[in-house]
């Protein structure tokens, strides 16, 4: 057991997890924004792809890709940890080999009341009805403007999640992606269309594919707007708790679409332990189921991206090998800490 998960499940576990969160992002996001501590933390605990450097000249080995960017790290951090764009650099640092920020809406909101994160100790697994609280698209592109103005922040490989504000409703609910989209689209290297978040009034009811066409196509048309000279993926997570029908249908909607690809899976609704969605351990089984499912029903050149209760090595191969392309955590961040994801991605390089 390491210091952090030994200082996590004797002291940590005892504060407000919320105030945790806002803590450790501001520690990560403060180390990240220091040249010498991001080199520290890269030469330390973190990861770099070994074959990097020498793939350039002697390709030797297929590596995935987003769009036009080669990710040499398989695992990457799931969105909602970093929801304004704040701590990318610190975290490229600490060996995930993308960052997925957001969920980003058009405006500010502060999401719902508190409390609305929880732990599950017993379980390894976290609550939260936290309700895409967020600074708003503007903001989060500042940070990304300033992100990319600086060699090192132009080498981390970013995705934006978006999503609808609360009062928005369903029917004009296109209109708030496309904006997202099209503000975001120059500065990330993908979009994320999150419409399987179970915190927002409505919002899984956007699943369906007669609702889910529009919002992507709203999504596309702001990405393509934005960015003429380049083609943005265009990806959309959904939930676990779909039937699998429903599944293979949205799956015929993107390959029909030309969609980037799938981020499987979201939160889970399905469970016992009180209002809000269940990530972490507990989620893992049905992530997997999913993401096997997605994986048959996709067209080889769309991205499978699988999240869901990974902690250790053999469960991110597990769902590498039932046809993701690549995976992301956050939960098992949480409770491993700081050298958790540069310790997976070295383990994932050695398979």
């Amino acid at each position: 057991m390491s210091v952090y998960s030994w200082l996590f499940r004797s002291v940590i576990h005892r504060t407000d997890p919320e105030r945790a969160h806002h803590a450790g992002l501001n520690a990560v996001a403060w180390a990240g924004r220091h040249g010498l501590i991001r080199a520290l933390m890269r030469a330390t605990i973190g990861y770099w792809d070994p074959h990097a450097r020498s793939m350039l000249l002697w390709p030797t080995r297929s590596l995935p890709t987003i769009g036009e960017r080669t990710v040499h790290g398989r695992l990457g951090l799931a969105a909602g940890m970093d929801k304004d764009a704040r701590a990318i650099e610190g975290m490229c640092a600490l060996g995930f080999g993308f960052v997925e920020i957001g969920t980003i809406t058009p405006r500010p909101q502060p999401g719902n009341d508190q409390p609305r994160l929880w732990r599950l100790m017993d379980q390894a697994g976290l609550r939260n009805r936290m309700g895409f609280n967020n600074e708003g698209v503007d903001q989060a592109v500042a940070q990304l403007r300033e992100l990319r103005s600086t060699r090192h922040g132009r080498r981390c490989i970013v995705g934006a999640n978006i999503g609808k504000n609360k009062v928005t409703p369903l029917d004009q609910a296109p209109r708030d992606y496309e904006i997202c989209a099209q503000k975001v689209a120059p500065w990330v290297d993908f979009i994320v269309v999150n419409v399987s978040s179970p915190n927002t009034p409505g919002l899984r009811d956007l699943q369906a594919v007669d609702q889910l066409r529009p919002i992507l196509e709203a999504a596309r048309r702001g990405a393509d707007a934005a960015q003429q000279r380049r083609h943005v993926p265009l990806l959309v997570k959904i939930a676990p708790d779909l039937s699998d029908d429903d599944i293979i249908e949205v799956c015929s909607m993107s390959r029909d679409m030309k969609l980037d690809g799938i981020v499987a899976t979201n939160t889970t609704i399905n469970h016992e332990w009180g209002e809000g969605g269940v990530s972490g351990a507990p989620l893992f089984p049905r992530a997997l189921d999913v993401v096997s499912l997605v994986a048959e029903h996709l067209d080889d050149h769309q991205l499978l991206i699988g999240t869901g209760g990974i902690f250790t090595a053999s469960q991110a191969q597990a769902m590498l090998d039932a046809g993701a392309d690549l995976v992301e955590a956050f939960s098992a961040f949480v409770f491993e800490g700081p050298t958790w994801p540069g310790a997976m991605n070295r383990a994932l390089a050695l398979n």
